[in-house]
């Protein structure tokens, strides 16, 4: 233990648990687990050879998650979890950890042994009465199997990741140009001038031809296959025409019961069995009919398969043979409708081929493919009228971004433009841009419009249209107010800036390093 924590050392009782400890950096106390997990065939990735495991996965993992329970309840839904995507979080943030350990020792950042002892004894979790106690943290330490050696480590790298990070953030300044902008953005009011162009605008101009329609047909035949079909002949067994042919046995009775006793439940516990016989032997005597009944047909296909006949198979059970004409595999016929089994096992055999037995709840099924058609790519000519309208969508899509951007170009030269005008609005981070819609892209560009530069230089989708867009008329908020509320202005902006370098960076780091994620964890997702 290091000295100086020794020198804070006092008695108190331990009153708090570790299971309020929130490590600052996630899971940063289980990268010591290089020590002893490097050389595990189970990790969670790998960055630049070196191995993340499982174990810090988990953790990192659990307590993002732990996290986020105290801030939504006890129980988070798995679609909000899903949503937040808690999972990629704990992976990217050790992964950034471990990047960001590595680049702090190329820049030479050192912890001192006087920093690790100042930062543990500043933990509130190790403190009583608002002083450091050795005897709390020990006790802590001891609760969860954490030898001190192990944590001071953990500290050791937290510090040193802050230190990394503070100083790629602390020399981020906001110039006087973005506060401007801002403080724009924030009071200025704007209206647009715009083009809009949708692919039902413009639709009626495309007129393909031949060629293009056999280019887009052999580029896409899948867009155009007929679907596989099946014509099949089958016959179906009733279990109840076999119930005549059924007895049971006291033994069997009793079994019956005895394997599903939980079945009989009454008010004071399981009911005996004279007081429920008659329910016990009904329902033993339905699951042996079934049986036999399935037994019976499993039994004559298996002797007569290899006939092809299904008449003759028909004869020894005394059924009716029925018929169905080609169907897909999603339209079955009426008589067949919901039985999907049945339907599986008909597109699994090969023309003139008998199957089964197929049990659903109608009866045991034997059945014979009679024909089947293959899925194919039909000619030009038989869907000629399909093909044009698919290539049409597809040209009228190009066609209405094109002529935005043509109209982007013209509001630039500012030449003529069939064109509307929006209401005044100011600036939302939703990107609610009136009479065009959602587009905080858009919205962006328009605050950056000026009377020197009015227009967009490229045009924007919004829904199914593309939008030119050109600044009509722009309310500024005085000039005065914003130099009086500069600087005001430049910390408030700082925090975002400072959080969109630094995620710059790590991701700068990580586009230079070889990183592999296990592909079991990618699965798992």
């Amino acid at each position: 233990m290091l000295d100086f924590i020794r020198k804070k050392k006092e008695s108190v009782i331990v009153k708090v648990v570790f299971v309020v400890i929130i490590l600052s950096f996630i899971g940063t106390v289980f990268l010591v687990s290089d020590k002893v997990g490097s050389g595990s065939s189970d990790y969670a990735a790998k960055v630049n050879g070196k191995k993340i495991s499982f174990d810090e996965y988990r953790n990192a993992y659990e307590n993002i998650r732990n996290n986020y329970m105290q801030l939504y309840g006890q129980t988070m839904p798995a679609e909000l979890e899903k949503m937040l995507g808690l999972k990629k979080v704990a992976l990217d943030s050790l992964i950034g950890n471990r990047l960001t350990l590595a680049e702090a020792k190329k820049m030479g950042i050192k912890v001192t042994k006087e920093e690790i002892s100042t930062a543990i004894a500043g933990l509130p979790y190790f403190q009583k009465d608002g002083k450091f106690s050795f005897d709390l943290y020990q006790q802590i330490l001891k609760s969860q199997r954490i030898t001190a050696n192990d944590f001071e480590e953990s500290q050791k790298m937290e510090l040193t990741i802050r230190k990394a990070r503070n100083s790629v953030t602390e020399n981020v300044k906001i110039s006087d140009e973005d506060a401007l902008s801002q403080y724009r953005k924030d009071n200025d009011k704007i209206e647009l001038e715009y083009a809009a162009y949708g692919p039902s605008d413009v639709i009626g101009e495309i007129k393909p031809t031949e060629a293009e329609l056999n280019d887009y047909l052999q580029k896409n035949p899948n867009d155009f296959k007929t679907a596989e079909k099946v014509s099949i002949s089958y016959i179906i067994l009733d279990p109840a025409t076999q119930a005549s042919k059924a007895t049971l046995s006291e033994d069997e009775i009793q079994s019956f019961y005895q394997k599903n006793i939980d079945r009989w439940q009454g008010k004071n516990g399981i009911l005996p069995l004279n007081e429920v016989r008659e329910k016990v032997k009904a329902e033993a005597l339905k699951q042996k009919v079934a049986k036999q009944a399935y037994e019976l047909a499993a039994d004559t296909l298996f002797k007569n398969i290899k006939s092809g006949d299904l008449k003759l198979i028909a004869g020894q059970l005394n059924l009716k043979i029925s018929d169905t004409a080609l169907f897909t595999a999603n339209a079955a016929p009426q008589a067949l409708t919901g039985e999907t089994a049945v339907i599986k096992k008909a597109f699994e055999l090969k023309q003139g081929e008998m199957g089964g037995p197929v049990e659903t709840a109608r009866g045991i099924y034997i059945l014979k493919a009679k024909e089947r058609t293959a899925s194919v790519v039909p000619a030009l000519k038989d869907i000629k009228s399909e093909v044009e309208q698919r290539v049409k969508a597809a040209k009228a899509v190009e066609l209405a971004k094109t002529k935005a951007e043509e109209a982007a170009k013209a509001f630039a030269a500012k030449t003529s433009v069939k064109s509307l005008t929006s209401s005044s609005f100011g600036f939302n981070a939703k990107g609610d841009v009136p009479a065009i819609g959602i587009s905080p892209e858009m919205m962006e560009a328009a605050f950056k419009l000026s009377t020197a530069a009015p227009a967009a230089s490229s045009a924007y989708k919004v829904g199914n249209r593309w939008f030119s867009i050109k600044l009509k008329s722009r309310s500024e908020s005085p000039r005065a107010e914003f130099e009086k509320n500069k600087e005001q202005i430049k910390q408030k902006m700082l925090p975002k800036k400072q959080e969109d370098t630094l995620t710059s960076w790590i991701k700068g780091l990580r586009d230079k390093a070889k990183i592999e994620i296990n592909q079991a964890l990618l699965a798992e997702k």
